[in-house]
Formats: structure tokens, C-alpha cells, sequence
């Protein structure tokens, strides 16, 4: 069964803002070099992105709960485009790193109402692939959007990667006012109901997770240009084939998480993790080989993204009463991992232990993410374990 053409409207309006969110891992050191900042300054520019994501996504959907879908996207679409034009002209890090915030903020929203709008338009047994299509967006991005932002940063300065999100912003703006169905978020379940059910004892873990899984990947994919520039040893020309590798990763592992993660969600999610952990340690160890460095950046983005939607999808999965708040948690957790994964590697830098230190960093957390899983899994057992005896 094909997926409403809306949903597929919601991927292209995502791609616009995931090639933002993203496009900075490439532009780092010209940015630091304009602005006279350090590296880890501009790698902030990434992390107050996301913390604006974390903070906007619940309060933004509660905000615009019961607006109908359509002008909440609309109105969150057309702030994002107004704050990139505005960080395109400034020559303040002040300045920049408050767009960068005030953007996310949209963003959030942005993310919290398509999410839920999504999956409002499909049968349940579709959930997942309708998350892996406005996921895929992202995914598109960093195929697409993030190498030209890249190379529009290189010829023109990174001024012009701002301007060419604000312009492809534009046909995602026409193209939801034109598709996507104007109606309201549900308002059947009290905001109070559905903040209990999220806070409760089956999403923590899982949000949890989804956190250090995400901080794990953008510590690693922040600082992947000076790190293939510094330690791998590659020109800058490389710098967009290589995003450009990990997009295309990406996006194959969003795709095969739609197509699998439902069937076996918890062993797709596990494994997925465990590969993770052996696979940035693995870049980590070989940084100074530029064949195994381009072998593995598209294997790590395919098992980041396709273990990353399979926990947006089981967040949804476990919250179908509290759809809008649920994709706000999920992207609140998705962008608190992207908030301290960067900050993390920047410490990792400014102490001195070299370009290969936010790779080690990645590697660190995906550890504490099995570790999370790990004892979830033994208090569960230990539940079961005491209800068996006491019946």
C-alpha cells in the first residue's frame, strides 16, 4: 500500500531543515576562522541547535496542540527560513548562535506536529515506514543538502550554505500549504494523561537510549572534517564525499528500519547498538587510514540512522494515545544526545587528545547506551522472575 503523497511532503519540508541542523559539520573551520572563534566555539553552533530542539519540541507542541496541522507547520517553516536569513547576514557569533536557537525552536515544533501528522495519515501496521520517510528527509540531507553546503562553503563562504537552506525551504513551504491535511491535533486525551504516560517507566529507557545513541553520532559527525582533514590526513575536497558516504548510509539504514525494525524491534535495536559500539571504536583505532576511514563512515551512518528511527518508531509505538508529545519527547531526546554528543567532543579536543578524541567519545557512549539497555533488560527479569514466584 502506498504511503498519502503528504507524508512524502513532510520528507522534503525535513530535508530542508535536517541539511541545517547537519550542514555545520562541514563548515566548522570556516566559520571559526570568520567569526575568530576557536573550533569548539563553532562545533557550539551544532549544540545550540539542539539544545533549542530539546527545549522547543514539548513546549512547542503543546503550544500548538490543537491548532490545526497545517498552519502550525506552515508558521514553524516560515520562522526557521526567517532566522536563517538572518544568521546569512550577520557577522556577530552572538548573533548566530541565537538564530541558530531560535531556528531550532521552529524546528522543534516543525518535527513534533509532522511526526504526528504522519502517522495520523497511515494505518498503524504503516507507522513505520511513514516515521522512516520524514526521518529519511534527514538522511536526504545529509546525502544531498550537507556535501553542497560543504562545497557552497568552500567556493562561496559558508554564508551561502545559510541562504541555499532558506531557498529550498521555499517549495517545502508551497508544497505543504497545498497537500498536507489541515486537521487538529487530537485533543481526546488530556495533557496531563498523556505527560504521565510519557514520563512513565516504559519510555525513560527507551528515550534514554535514543539520547546517548544520538549523542554518540553527532560527537563523531561534528568533528568529522578536521578529523579527516588532521588525522586522516585527506584534502578538503574529500570532506563532501565523505558526508556525502555517511548520508548515503543513512539512508539506506532509515529505509531497511522502516521495511524491518516493526518485525523484531527490540533485536533490531540491540544489535544495531552493539555494531555501533565495535564501529566507532573501530574508526577511532584506524583514523590514520583513509581507505577504512571511507569503508566505515557510510557503515556508521547506516547502523546511527537505522538503529536511530527504530527508536523514534518504538517511542510512537508505545505512546499511540499521546502521538504529538511522543515525537516531541523523541525529538527531544534525539537532539539532547545532538547537544552534548558535540559539546562532549569539543572537551575531548580543548584537552588536548587530538583529532581522533570525539570518535573515542562516540565510542564511550554507545557503551553507557548498552549498558542502559543491559540493565533494563535484568530489572525486567528480576520483575518477572518475583511474579512467577509469588503466583
Amino acid at each position: 500500500m502506498p504511503l498519502p503523497f503528504a507524508v512524502h511532503v513532510l520528507g522534503l519540508a525535513v530535508f530542508a531543515q535536517g541539511t541545517s541542523e547537519f550542514m555545520l559539520s562541514g563548515l566548522v573551520s570556516s566559520i571559526a576562522a570568520d567569526l575568530g572563534v576557536s573550533l569548539a566555539a563553532a562545533g557550539l553552533l551544532t549544540s545550540a541547535f539542539a539544545v533549542g530542539m530539546v527545549v522547543g519540541a514539548p513546549f512547542m507542541a503543546l503550544f500548538s496542540r490543537t491548532w490545526p496541522r497545517r498552519r502550525a507547520l506552515l508558521l514553524f517553516l516560515a520562522v526557521f527560513v526567517a532566522v536563517h536569513i538572518a544568521g546569512a547576514l550577520t557577522p556577530s557569533y552572538g548573533v548566530l548562535l541565537a538564530a541558530r536557537f531560535v531556528g531550532a525552536l521552529a524546528n522543534a515544533g516543525f518535527w513534533a506536529v509532522a511526526l504526528s501528522a504522519a502517522v495520523s495519515m497511515v494505518p498503524d501496521r504503516l507507522r513505520g515506514r511513514a516515521t522512516a520517510v520524514v526521518v529519511g528527509g534527514v538522511t536526504i540531507a545529509c546525502v544531498v543538502g550537507v556535501p553542497a553546503g560543504a562545497v557552497l562553503g568552500e567556493r562561496w563562504g559558508w554564508r551561502a550554505a545559510f541562504w541555499a537552506v532558506a531557498v529550498v525551504s521555499l517549495p517545502a513551504f508551497l508544497a505543504i500549504a497545498r497537500c498536507v491535511p489541515s486537521g487538529r491535533g487530537s485533543e481526546a486525551v488530556p495533557v496531563r494523561d498523556e505527560l504521565r504516560l510519557l514520563t512513565g517507566p516504559r519510555l525513560r529507557p527507551t528515550l534514554l537510549t535514543m539520547a546517548l545513541v544520538q549523542g554518540a553520532t553527532f560527537c563523531a559527525f561534528s568533528y568529522l572534517e578536521p578529523l579527516l582533514t588532521r588525522a586522516t590526513g585527506l584534502t578538503a575536497a574529500y570532506v563532501p564525499v565523505a558526508l556525502a558516504l555517511f548520508g548515503a548510509g543513512a539512508f539506506l539504514g532509515v529505509t531497511v528500519a522502516g521495511r524491518y525494525a516493526d518485525r523484531r524491534p527490540t533485536a533490531f535495536i540491540a544489535y544495531g547498538m552493539a555494531a555501533l559500539a565495535l564501529g566507532w571504536s573501530t574508526l577511532a583505532l584506524t583514523a590514520g587510514r583513509p581507505v577504512a576511514v571511507l569503508v566505515l563512515i557510510p557503515l556508521l551512518g547506516l547502523l546511527a540512522f537505522g538503529t536511530g528511527t527504530a527508536l523514534i518508531t518504538r517511542v510512537l509505538g508505545l505512546a499511540p494515545e499521546a502521538s504529538a508529545l511522543a515525537g516531541a519527547f523523541g525529538t527531544s531526546a534525539f537532539n539532547l544526545g545532538a547537544a552534548v554528543g558535540p559539546w562532549a567532543g569539543g572537551l575531548a579536543l580543548e584537552a588536548g587528545f587530538g583529532y581522533r578524541a570525539p570518535v573515542w567519545v562516540s565510542a564511550a557512549l554507545m557503551v553507557l547506551a548498552l549498558l542502559t539497555v543491559a540493565a533494563r533488560w535484568r530489572r525486567r527479569t528480576q520483575v518477572r522472575a518475583g511474579t512467577a514466584a509469588g503466583c
